[in-house]
């Protein structure tokens, strides 16, 4: 990392502290060769505000020039139909696609074009989600895990259309819904940040059989992770 440069403000009239969690930016992430860095921000539905993907370009490396990679001050936005509250996102491995989640329904595939403009490809409307916020996509199976902030599921998508694969009901552990999420190797790990009387707890689901299962409900309170855990990172 070298000398930072000017911000790249997103204008959304927010107050200090912000309120939340409508009309407030969401996750910043790079595409899946780094070439464009992305931003997922909530619209406001009651206020008819209405979100958007960002999309910065890098700037390419020229060794010959001693140019080193920087990031552009060209911005492309785009307010995907049918999106309102985006979310979670990830890149999806060997395309220019992304999968978003969206609060106020469920998920979508995001097909991205050459200028960085954003379409939906398709869309998956879980019926009984109150805000599904994170996404994580495996290597194994090829399709995204979502999850619920005040529901106790996880449900796994497919990364071409969105649609739903399955839904496991996780309520027979106590945790009260889960947060961010990870994968690595056959399993996924989920944050349940609990409420102060609920613990916090990492939920261990197997995917690798067809079937999603879970094998461990890990207390992580004991270790000093409380009600407003939200972060998860799989360092492997």
């Amino acid at each position: 990392l070298g000398k930072m440069d000017a911000l790249r403000p997103f204008g959304l009239g927010q107050t200090t502290p912000p309120v939340g969690p409508f009309n407030t930016v969401s996750q910043t992430f790079f595409s899946s060769d780094e070439s464009v860095l992305f931003t997922t921000v909530k619209g406001n539905p009651p206020a008819n505000n209405t979100g958007f993907l960002s999309a910065f370009p890098v700037n390419p490396v020229s060794a010959c020039a001693g140019v080193i990679s920087s990031l552009s001050t060209s911005e492309t936005r785009s307010s995907p139909a049918g999106t309102a509250v985006l979310f979670g996102s990830a890149a999806i491995p060997g395309s220019t696609s992304l999968f978003v989640t969206d609060a106020s329904f469920g998920g979508a595939v995001l097909t991205v074009d050459s200028i960085n403009k954003a379409t939906v490809a398709g869309k998956g409307v879980i019926a009984d989600q109150s805000a599904t916020c994170w996404v994580t996509i495996s290597d194994v199976t090829g399709s995204a895990f979502v999850t619920d902030i005040a529901v106790n599921h996880i449900v796994e998508m497919s990364t071409k259309d969105a649609s739903i694969i399955s839904s496991t009901d996780l309520s027979a552990n106590g945790n009260l819904g889960l947060t961010d999420l990870a994968s690595g190797g056959n399993f996924v790990y989920a944050l349940s940040a609990g409420d102060g009387t609920v613990k916090t707890a990492v939920t261990v689901l197997d995917v690798s059989g067809g079937k999603v299962k879970q094998i461990q409900n890990f207390d992580v309170s004991s270790i000093g992770a409380g009600k407003n855990s939200q972060g998860l990172t799989l360092l492997m």
